[in-house]
């Protein structure tokens, strides 16, 4: 049989009306890839932030690392990332990003609702993530119109000490979809991560990986619809197809799954 019509049946989406315990060890263990929930927050309350972030200023990621173009409003980790290392200039550019959120008045805390969602079943809170014990970024918001190449995140090959202060057993992304295009804009994940050879689709300085570092490998398409929520292994690699028609505009994290058991997020 050829390797097109092979299909991995842990390899699938869960939706859902809220996410759940058994939704985030399923994806720590591998036992699915992605879990949605449509309508995680009102299309009203999506509005409020994209109309609260028509007046904010959004930043490109370094042009050397990330082409095509990602726009972001607030502040990454992995754009402070030194030898393996995090950068002292991340945290001054921490408390400006703060401060921006903080001028954006909204009267309700995006992150830290979308954070009590994500845990509302799970033993403990979801907190900030914090690094040699100052807090790290709670998440930014991002823009690509052209879509994100190929990539995976995870901490534990990208940092060469432990980011959290703990290893991390699972490492998820987290999406809540503030506005979405008319065509195109979908999150693909494919069944296949890292290996060594793979650098060898990597143009120098990049981020990102060239389509061929995926060929054959079976993947799953996801068009985001406004307002949903959603939470997949980002050690797999995954991408965004570029968006026609209106902005889309995602508000994201990092959850980090620790050997004791907690969910920590960051930017």
């Amino acid at each position: 049989m050829s390797s097109a019509h092979l299909h991995d049946p842990f390899f699938r989406t869960v939706t859902a009306a809220e996410f759940s315990r058994e939704h985030i060890a399923g994806l720590a263990a591998g036992r699915w890839t992605a879990v949605r929930v449509p309508g995680l927050r009102s299309e009203a309350d999506c509005g409020r932030v994209v109309e609260a972030l028509q007046s904010a200023t959004f930043e490109s990621y370094g042009r050397q690392r990330v082409q095509p173009t990602v726009l972001r409003f607030g502040v990454g980790v992995s754009d402070h990332r030194s030898g393996g290392r995090v950068a002292d200039s991340y945290w001054p550019a921490l408390d400006a990003a703060r401060e921006a959120w903080r001028d954006l008045r909204l009267p309700f805390d995006p992150l830290a609702e979308a954070r009590q969602a994500i845990g509302a079943d799970w033993p403990g809170a979801v907190g900030v993530g914090r690094h040699k014990g100052r807090e790290m970024g709670a998440g930014v918001v991002r823009e690509a119109p052209q879509g994100f190449l190929v990539h995976y995140d995870d901490a534990e090959r990208e940092f060469t000490e432990d980011l959290l202060g703990a290893p991390l057993v699972a490492q998820l992304a987290f999406n809540l979809y503030l506005s979405v295009p008319e065509t195109g804009g979908e999150t693909v994940v494919w069944r296949r991560r890292w290996h060594p050879r793979d650098e060898s689709f990597r143009p120098p300085g990049s981020y990102g990986y060239t389509d061929g570092v995926v060929q054959d490998a079976e993947c799953i398409e996801l068009k985001p619809t406004v307002g949903e929520g959603l939470l997949f292994d980002s050690r797999n690699y995954h991408a965004v197809r570029p968006s026609v028609g209106d902005r889309r505009i995602a508000l994201g994290f990092s959850v980090g799954l620790t050997a004791d058991g907690n969910l920590l997020a960051w930017g």
